[in-house]
């Protein structure tokens, strides 16, 4: 929706547990020499201020990467993930956050692609600045003020079979479930092979529920979930109590690196009761 804007929430627990992922995803995929695309379809701003306006508003970051910035010995996974959101901040206080897009052009290499999507006019002006400041004109990053659902088929099949695409609307409007139901389905059609990282809000909202179980339902080839609920869930209506990601085509190492992961995380993150986790997969 228009009228989402990232900044009041940025950092976050649930951008923590999407970020570690992410990040897990983005290493693996850069395994192998061979380029791939990497495809944000709601990209939002690259880099967040923490002390704007927005962010203190509610500072939810506070609750998320705040919780985390000083913490002694974290999985591998959430060390990388500290390692670089450090990188973005030139001292020991936490001033600033990175979003996703950041995070995937860390990562980039000279053979792999960047496409990014944002919508909303304000989050796209600062999104292409943004990549103009930290990617200049490299030929691999490009941004789209265009509607992730609609432009992802444009994005699929890639040139060179390899994809990471990364969905995770504002799920304001109802209308989200429906939609990244259908643009999955969509996207499956034209590039099976591609591995299709889903992020959902754990809210008491019709269609949530339903998301998980289709999305499951369209990976014959394999899927992982992965959810982080920092609330107990009689605090639904409360804000947000969690979240999680759906994987469709993980990669193998994933659920290994989650194990540990996901625990810690709820302790690291929870409230004095009620926080849990849940990691489930099906293979091939």
């Amino acid at each position: 929706m228009l009228s989402y804007q990232h900044a009041y929430h940025a950092g976050n627990h649930a951008d923590v547990l999407k970020h570690v992922v992410l990040l897990l995803l983005l290493r693996h995929m850069a395994r192998k020499d061979k380029g791939y695309r990497v495809v944000d379809t709601h990209a939002g701003v690259g880099v967040y201020e923490l002390q704007s306006p927005q962010a203190l508003k509610n500072a939810e970051f506070a609750q998320g990467i705040g919780r985390l910035w000083d913490c002694v010995d974290p999985p591998a996974p959430v060390a990388y993930y500290l390692q670089q959101v450090r990188a973005l901040n030139a001292g020991p206080q936490l001033q600033r956050y990175p979003g996703s897009p950041w995070l995937a052009r860390t990562l980039l290499r000279p053979q792999d692609q960047l496409r990014l999507f944002e919508l909303h006019p304000a989050e796209h002006q600062a999104l292409q600045a943004w990549a103009w400041a930290w990617a200049g004109a490299e030929r691999g990053v490009q941004v789209h003020a265009a509607d992730g659902f609609a432009a992802l088929k444009s994005q699929l099949p890639p040139p060179t079979r390899r994809a990471l695409v990364l969905i995770d609307p504002s799920y304001e409007g109802h209308a989200d479930y429906t939609r990244t139901l259908d643009t999955v389905r969509d996207a499956l059609r034209r590039f099976a092979e591609g591995v299709y990282m889903v992020w959902y809000p754990v809210v008491a909202k019709p269609g949530a529920a339903e998301l998980v179980r289709g999305l499951q339902a369209l990976a014959p080839r394999g899927w992982l979930h992965a959810r982080l609920q920092v609330q107990p869930t009689d605090a639904l209506g409360f804000g947000l109590v969690g979240s999680g990601v759906l994987v469709i085509n993980p990669p193998y190492t994933l659920h290994t690196d989650l194990q540990t992961t996901l625990p810690w995380l709820a302790q690291a993150l929870g409230s004095a009761r009620g926080a849990n986790h849940l990691l489930e997969q099906r293979a091939p």
